[in-house]
């Protein structure tokens, strides 16, 4: 029992470090979504245009930001992943060629991180004896499971949000009197910004209040 309790206590830390990406894609996502359809709508409506039109205008924002935040992040996500694929399989090629010099490498690097000549020897033999490629994916190119780039998640998570963070002003175009459409629009965004700068903090564990502002 006092062996499970000491177990638990080693890794009762709450690490946030592994939310980075998909919380970086969202927030982008849903923030943009906000500002680009209620500028939209706040424009068309400016414009004492037909409360259709202003609906329609805001439907086809959200739409094509949608679409366009998607394609944008998987093209982007998707150049991480190719450089990515790139490093492993040279990494992968370099340990099959030359297994010595790539061991001498990982034990130089815990050695620049603090760990005694003898020590990082052992354990550079005893990770490369049992995953070589992930202890130096790990370890010299800093690529993880955690921070590994993932295009197709990173795509829907910005369509999503965007189109999350522009629903509002859709709404307010549909639910406002037009009069007052475009005060209800542009305060309406600016409290969903800060909810969303809230919640950002909250998720990475900063300051609510900085968030916000």
């Amino acid at each position: 029992m006092a062996h499970a309790h000491v177990h638990r206590s080693q890794h009762s830390e709450i690490h946030r470090t592994h939310r980075t990406g998909w919380l970086r894609a969202a927030v982008l996502g849903a923030n943009d979504g906000a500002i680009s359809v209620a500028s939209l709508v706040v424009g068309v409506a400016a414009a004492n245009t037909e409360p259709s039109y202003v609906l329609l205008s805001g439907v086809a924002g959200l739409a094509a930001g949608a679409l366009s935040m998607a394609a944008g992040e998987y093209v982007s996500v998707q150049s991480q992943a190719d450089l990515e694929a790139a490093d492993m399989a040279l990494e992968r090629r370099e340990l099959e060629r030359h297994p010595d010099r790539e061991l001498a490498e990982l034990t130089a690097i815990y050695e620049s991180r603090g760990v005694e000549p003898a020590v990082a020897r052992v354990v550079a033999a005893q990770l490369t004896a049992r995953d070589a490629l992930g202890a130096h994916a790990r370890d010299e190119l800093g690529i993880t499971e955690f921070s590994r780039a993932r295009p197709i998640q990173a795509a829907f998570a910005s369509a999503a949000s965007f189109a999350v963070g522009g629903l509002l002003p859709v709404l307010t175009a549909v639910l406002a009197e037009p009069r007052y459409l475009t005060t209800i629009c542009a305060l309406s965004t600016l409290a969903v910004l800060a909810a969303l700068g809230v919640t950002a903090a909250h998720i990475g564990g900063a300051s609510k209040w900085r968030g916000a502002l």
